[in-house]
């Protein structure tokens, strides 16, 4: 018997009876043996205690515990434990979206909350309640870029993240929309090829700061050279590196987006993550998704509502905005304990000393000989190396040495297989850093 199964051998006779076939096999008589299941004879189920061992034994098999130096848009900071402690209590734990929200002051307080940190954060006028992922948030910020202005063609900057670029491509393959993507220069995008890939058929100029490959950059040429032919500019942003870097509201970016997982979601084989989106005021009613705002009740209290929610299901499909149905709530409300955990001073402490140790790692590195640190751009907590070897070898011999060394370029940039990328958070001790330019050393020299 399935401890996890209710029906006992009578229940499943009784319902084959009533519906009047005589095995489980035979409900399965219409389609093809070679599409049916091989065998429905599953094994006995286990106790708890048993599935228990059994996960910890496939859990011992991943290689833990490493450390790590990969970023490539998600990153390995430290999450203080008032997060977690928080975030478990059964009222927000265990809640799932609203879909009559109303009802829910406590969830729509913590989504304005959340919002406003957003804007605070990225120096933009309004944002909504989070999508599912930075990926995800980049399509609805192009897609929300061609409602606005009608036009259906994006020029995107090679050095963003190409999952992203992935990510929209795959999107829209039956749609009909031109991608036009510009080469990185030294790092950093190439000025010459977006003005000239500018015309009056743009609808978006997609940039990234930091960039891909971890560099640094001002882009309010680059917008006011977008704006002079009506176009917008997206700009994806890593949230910590905004506690030192002019942030999109001052370079006048029209939407801003990126993923949130820094902000106190732990690293989890790619999820459940948190996309974040904010533009100016002028698209909010082009804007996807909710979005939570404060008023006064008919007795004056102060109270919160789904100030918007253009979705499908809720007005005119012509007139939705995007299919996205939710957010992610619980994901949104650690980010917002996180930031208040830290607050204004702690956002640019926590910024600075990962500053400060990527520095600190890039000098090790560039001490080993045959390894080239990239310095034509300046850049936040992550940087490009140029290794003597392929940077997937040199990756996977580190893991054996307990260290996820850094991200291979090869795997998504074509002549770059020498090339890494290499984080550095606040969690890198400089024991660490120093044990991680040894053995990368050592290795480099047994691969000569």
């Amino acid at each position: 018997m399935n401890p996890y199964i209710a029906n006992t051998e009578a229940d499943v006779k009784a319902m084959l009876d009533t519906i009047g076939v005589a095995s489980i096999e035979d409900l399965f008589a219409d389609i093809k043996p070679h599409q049916r299941p091989r065998s429905f004879a599953l094994p006995s189920g286990k106790s708890e205690f048993e599935v228990i061992e059994d996960l910890k034994r496939l859990a011992e098999k991943n290689r833990s515990p490493l450390t790590l130096f990969v970023g490539g848009g998600y990153y390995d900071h430290y999450i203080p434990a008032a997060v977690d402690s928080l975030i478990s209590r059964g009222e927000f734990f265990t809640a799932y979206t609203p879909y009559q929200p109303e009802c829910s002051q406590g969830t729509l307080q913590s989504l304005y909350e959340f919002q406003s940190s957003l804007c605070t954060l990225t120096q933009m006028e309004v944002a909504n309640a989070s999508l599912y992922d930075g990926g995800t948030a980049m399509y609805e910020a192009m897609m929300m870029a061609i409602r606005i202005n009608g036009r259906n063609r994006i020029i995107m900057d090679g050095g963003v993240s190409p999952i992203y670029r992935k990510i929209l491509k795959s999107y829209t393959s039956n749609l009909a929309i031109e991608f036009v993507e510009t080469p990185v220069v030294h790092g950093q995008a190439d000025r010459g090829h977006i003005r000239k890939a500018l015309n009056k058929e743009t609808a978006a100029v997609i940039l990234q700061n930091p960039n891909f490959f971890g560099a640094i950059d001002d882009h309010s040429d680059l917008v006011q050279a977008a704006h002079s032919v009506g176009a917008l500019v997206i700009e994806s942003v890593y949230p910590i590196s905004l506690g030192l870097l002019k942030t999109p509201g001052e370079m006048g970016v029209d939407i801003t987006v990126g993923e949130g997982q820094s902000l106190g979601l732990p690293l989890n084989f790619g999820g459940p993550y948190l996309g974040f989106l904010a533009a100016k005021k002028e698209f909010v009613r082009k804007m996807p998704g909710r979005i939570v705002g404060q008023t006064v009740d008919g007795l004056g209290r102060r109270c919160f509502v789904n100030t918007l929610q253009a979705r499908e299901q809720h007005i005119r499909r012509e007139k939705a905005t995007s299919n996205i149905c939710t957010n992610v709530s619980l994901c949104a409300l650690r980010a917002l304990i996180y930031m208040c955990l830290l607050g204004r001073q702690g956002l640019v402490d926590l910024a600075q000393l990962n500053l400060d140790k990527a520095e600190y790692a890039r000098a090790c590195l560039e001490k080993i000989p045959g390894v080239e640190v990239k310095r034509s751009s300046p850049t936040f907590n992550e940087f490009t190396v140029c290794l003597p070897h392929d940077a997937s070898a040199v990756v996977e011999t580190m893991i054996d040495r307990g260290f996820a060394a850094g991200f291979p370029c090869g795997r998504y940039y074509q002549g770059m297989d020498n090339y890494m990328i290499v984080a550095v958070t606040e969690k890198r001790t400089k024991q660490e850093i120093d044990q991680f330019a040894e053995n990368l050393k050592d290795v480099l020299a047994r691969f000569s």
